[in-house]
């Protein structure tokens, strides 16, 4: 078991020229990751979408500093909202002329027992995680399949929607539908020439993870985990960045493991 830290890949160019729009784009979980990750990439532009107002900005900034103003956009958006979702994505083609990547990033967690979970707890975490998602998908298919060359979208799932783990009732309901609107949108989006595919994580640490998990739970995760370590955000964009990317083109429908977690 190695826990020494991962080295990050350098880039080759793999979104050279793409316009990406990334949900849950702020703050540095594998959101922001994944908006850096596809302008290390050499995507032409990335609009950022976050319902998180003060952090979007932050993200803006920083990202536009480093990358170029033109080529960062950030729009406020609750993906629980249909005007947003569609101003999200309108602000996109407004500034590239198209949307070649979406990348549905916004989830919503949380640990309650489920006979102590209320109507409300079970509702917020759906309607974020898995009607965001559906939202997100429905409006940028309508987009790609209007443009040559369709697109690519590319949903975050998490390990969960296949394996059980105390207190997360709503959480892998949810995943587990992320997977399942993945597979089925996959087979009618193929007519328009985009695919669609999920990533499913299994612990990648960021601030907001530690936040609305217990030590112990995160303790007792990463124990099950190969490496003896967490993934940093970023190893979770790599796979992200593989599936928007043309060295996926024969991918549709699936949802792939970013984890060396064991039974």
């Amino acid at each position: 078991m190695s826990s020494a830290a991962p080295v990050r890949p350098a880039p080759h160019g793999l979104l050279a020229g793409r316009a990406v729009v990334v949900t849950a784009a702020a703050g540095s979980g594998i959101g922001g990751a994944t908006a850096r990750r596809v302008l290390e990439e050499g995507a032409d532009g990335v609009v950022l979408g976050d319902s998180h107002a003060r952090r979007l900005a932050a993200a803006e900034q920083a990202l536009a500093r480093e990358f170029g103003p033109r080529r960062v956009r950030a729009v406020p958006c609750d993906v629980t909202v249909e005007e947003e979702v569609r101003a999200l994505l309108d602000a996109c083609t407004e500034r590239h002329g198209r949307i070649d990547v979406l990348v549905n990033n916004a989830g919503l967690g949380g640990t309650a027992e489920l006979v102590e979970m209320t109507d409300e707890q079970w509702s917020r975490v759906l309607d974020v995680t898995l009607n965001g998602t559906f939202r997100c998908t429905r409006a940028g298919l309508r987009a790609m399949r209007e443009q040559p060359g369709g697109g690519v979208i590319v949903n975050n799932a998490s390990v969960v929607g296949w394996r059980a783990q105390r207190g997360q009732a709503h959480y892998a309901a949810a995943k587990a539908g992320v997977m399942a609107l993945t597979r089925c949108a996959a087979l009618e989006a193929a007519a328009f020439g985009v695919r669609i595919n999920a990533v499913s994580p299994s612990l990648a640490m960021h601030p907001h993870l530690v936040k609305v998990t217990t030590p112990d739970v995160l303790a007792e995760l990463t124990s099950r985990e190969a490496f003896g370590r967490h993934a940093e955000p970023w190893e979770v964009a790599n796979v992200i960045v593989f599936l928007a990317s043309d060295y996926s083109s024969y991918m549709t429908g699936e949802t792939v493991a970013v984890s060396s977690q064991h039974p």
